[in-house]
């Protein structure tokens, strides 16, 4: 999933796009600069997600009561960008992320315990994680009872099927595709195998796909997959009603099977979540209905959002943001103001910032390898917000990922938070490209602006020459998606989709993703590092496969150096004085909503 600065994060566009999430997910797209104490009390837990696997008894339902939790009441919820989609099909960035967990309920999905936030994948729609056959190349799942639409009627697994098959279909090009390439090919091979999507009659065959009874649900994979429980729990992978989907105006409004159903979608403009009286709490170990109805408003700047919530007056004080971050230009005036800080949190994102470096183009390994001596992560991070908006990064995943490993840091971005000039003047003469020329492209913000100031001066003591690119930030990734793209540097990020190193590895790196709009925007195509990606998704042991992925992209940064990391993403944001149950979600990086009450 892609995090970014624009104005659209899309999570992936590689599966469909991995890059998109950082407009939301990342604590860059405001104006200002300015620092904060990283040593004040709220400093995010740093430990990486070990996600345990629920039992039976943990996926049912119904989820814990939070102390002094009561019903009723209206959140009003601010937000800087509008929500382009609302079927789960399509979605793919972090506020949509976030957003779907109201009213779509995937086969698994997530239990963060709401002292420790730690999290457990549970059984959803599903009474487990899954049963393996086969060696793990066959997936059983099984409905629970009482599963309804808001319209009543039952959830069956022909439900669960239409849902995937429709994922095929030329119009669901924004979501994710594990699910559908695990399940009949590579990039967009898959929608060879049903390019109508079901919509002609036609379904995959029982051999792939097979719905046995009207509670049952199997996958046939040709390899070992033993990451399937986590990728059912991406929000494409739930319940649509053949009966009831519209297609393409299904993006519009589609139907809940969760707590609550859409009400008054207005692009562009707002949307309201109220209660679905067909949602049975007792089959649902995740969300509670405590409040009435959710009010979310789009357009709301970081700098509008940071201010209503700080002043916590009238209903700004039963107020939250799903995505919105404290502006970096107001985070000092924050930190000092304690009641303020007692209704925030800072917590570590799954997003890793870098700049990707164009191998197309900067061909020669020394000159990039001189372009990550001589970046100043550190001096670049600090435009963005300082501590409060990401740790510097020394690889290319980061510290919520088990095997994450802090003291790799090949490049020592900590050591020269301005980067080291005189070791890359050494690699450029080495090389005999001296006042060797790049592109930079950035997007067209304030932040960036004052970012790429700060990049191009510490280039050129380096020894570059430096010709700054200017892009609209609604069309950022599309322009330096493009493979034909004419620039050498550019910022890109990305977070995974589960913790795992798996989601993140293959999709950036691999060549099979060297195609417009992929997540591959280094255009690394390296026959051994697309073998041992290969090698590596074969490796049915979760634990080995782990240490193995952390390897293969130290390797990959130290050997190919298709990018330099910059920083490790965090979201310091603020709620109302009148909200309780608020919590992270560490998987899609965001405010939960679930929980949430009115005091």
């Amino acid at each position: 999933m892609t995090t970014m600065t624009p104005k659209k994060s899309r999570r992936a566009r590689t599966y469909a796009v991995a890059l998109a999430a950082g407009a939301l997910a990342l604590a860059g797209c405001s104006s200002g600069g300015g620092g904060s104490d990283p040593k004040d009390s709220n400093e995010p837990r740093m430990e990486s997600q070990d996600i345990t696997l629920g039992t039976a008894a943990d996926s049912t339902g119904p989820a814990k009561d939070l102390p002094g939790a009561k019903k009723g009441g209206t959140v009003t919820v601010l937000q800087r960008d509008a929500f382009e989609h609302l079927d789960p099909g399509q979605i793919y960035v972090s506020d949509e992320l976030i957003m779907q967990t109201l009213y779509n309920r995937t086969l698994t999905n997530y239990q963060f315990d709401d002292k420790t936030g730690k999290a457990k994948l549970v059984g959803d729609l599903a009474t487990d994680t899954g049963k393996s056959s086969d060696g793990g190349r066959t997936w059983t799942y099984t409905l629970k009872d009482g599963l309804k639409f808001e319209d009543g009627s039952p959830i069956t697994s022909k439900d669960v099927r239409h849902a995937v098959e429709r994922l095929y279909a030329p119009f669901e090009a924004a979501g994710p595709t594990y699910l559908q390439q695990w399940l009949s090919g590579e990039g967009q091979k898959y929608r060879k195998a049903l390019p109508d999507g079901p919509y002609k009659g036609k379904h995959l065959p029982s051999s792939v796909l097979d719905t046995p009874d009207d509670k049952t649900i199997v996958f046939h994979f040709d390899q070992p997959r033993a990451e399937v429980p986590f990728a059912v729990a991406m929000p494409n992978i739930g319940a649509v009603p053949p009966g009831k989907d519209t297609k393409q105006k299904y993006d519009k409004a589609p139907l809940a099977s969760g707590p609550y159903k859409i009400k008054n979608f207005k692009p562009g403009k707002g949307i309201q979540f109220v209660r679905n009286d067909q949602w049975d709490p007792r089959t649902d170990p995740i969300r509670h209905q405590y409040v009435d109805r959710f009010d979310v408003s789009f357009g709301h700047q970081w700098v509008d959002s940071t201010r209503r919530l700080q002043a916590d007056k009238g209903a700004d004080r039963t107020g939250m943001t799903f995505t919105n971050a404290v502006d970096p230009s107001q985070i000092s005036t924050v930190l000092k103001d304690k009641e303020a800080m007692s209704r925030s949190l800072t917590e570590t994102q799954p997003y890793v910032d870098v700049v990707s470096i164009n191998t197309d183009r900067v061909k020669d390994k020394k000159v990039r390898e001189a372009i990550a001596w001589a970046f100043p992560s550190g001096q670049y991070l600090q435009q963005f917000g300082g501590p409060k908006a990401g740790e510097v990064g020394g690889g290319l995943v980061g510290p919520t990922l088990k095997g994450y490993d802090p003291s790799f840091d090949p490049y020592q971005k900590k050591k020269y938070p301005g980067g080291n000039a005189k070791k890359a003047r050494e690699l450029l003469k080495e090389a005999g490209k001296e006042g060797y020329e790049l592109v930079y492209a950035y997007g067209n913000g304030d932040t960036h602006q004052d970012a790429s100031v700060v990049v191009q001066q510490a280039l050129e003591r380096a020894g570059f020459t430096v010709q700054k690119k200017e892009i609209d930030q609604s069309t950022y990734y599309t322009q330096i998606g493009k493979v034909k793209n004419k620039f050498d540097l550019y910022r890109s990020s990305w977070g995974a989709d589960w913790p795992s190193a798996s989601t993140v590895v293959p999709p950036v790196y691999d060549g099979k993703n060297v195609y417009d709009d992929s997540a591959n925007y280094s255009h690394l195509n390296v026959p051994s590092v697309n073998a041992e990606i290969g090698r590596i998704t074969k490796v049915s042991d979760l634990s080995r496969a782990t240490s193995q992925w952390i390897k293969l992209s130290e390797k990959i940064l130290t050997e190919e150096v298709p990018a330099v990391p910059t920083f490790y993403n965090r979201l310091f944001t603020l709620w109302g004085s009148g909200l309780g149950g608020v919590k992270f979600n560490s998987v899609y990086g965001a405010v939960d909503p679930t929980a949430v009450f009115v005091k």
